[in-house]
């Protein structure tokens, strides 16, 4: 038997001699149109494409994913501002996961099972937004009042810790990441 000593060419860059192809449509490919995937090398506009598949959302859904975390997380932030005495204050570690979900549930329940990991930087946004308007109020009370004592940086402490715990829960709750399986 003989070899096939024809050169072939990449099918974006005509300059460059290639044998490898795209697992998905056959195009021949270069080194530098290869995508590595987990089922071999595919060429751009495949994985572009199939991309498109997995975002689903629609315009509006960033706007209603917004609002409605931005909602939630308002009267999440005024809870934590209510409970953040010391001892009442360690209930935020509590609270904030559960108004993660809350959060989580109302978001899902407008844009049903539609995705976009834009949507989920979007949601995400919109609980530090709903929040922010509670840590102004305590920034602001410290700034004009001052502290009289270390008691009374908690409320903002709390709502801080409220923030870092629900921003990546809603995040992580939407996108489907899990830490563990």
């Amino acid at each position: 038997m003989t070899a096939n000593t024809t050169p072939t060419y990449c099918a974006n860059h005509p300059t460059i001699e290639t044998s490898l192809r795209c697992n998905r449509c056959e195009k021949l490919i270069c080194s530098k149109c290869a995508i590595k995937s987990p089922v071999g090398y595919r060429c751009p506009e495949c994985v572009k494409s199939q991309q498109k598949t997995f975002d689903t959302a629609v315009w509006y859904d960033f706007i209603t994913a917004f609002i409605a975390a931005a909602v939630t997380s308002a009267v999440a932030g005024i809870i934590i501002n209510l409970i953040s005495g010391f001892f009442f204050g360690m209930l935020t570690l509590v609270v904030a996961p559960l108004a993660a979900q809350v959060i989580t549930r109302v978001i899902q329940m407008f844009i049903k099972n539609r995705r976009s990991r834009s949507l989920f930087y979007t949601a995400a946004a919109g609980v530090v937004a709903g929040a922010l308007p509670m840590v102004f109020t305590e920034v602001l009370g410290l700034l004009l009042g001052g502290a009289s004592s270390i008691w009374g940086l908690l409320p903002l402490v709390w709502l801080i810790v409220y923030l870092v715990v629900a921003v990546p829960s809603v995040y992580t709750q939407l996108s489907g990441i899990q830490l563990f399986k």
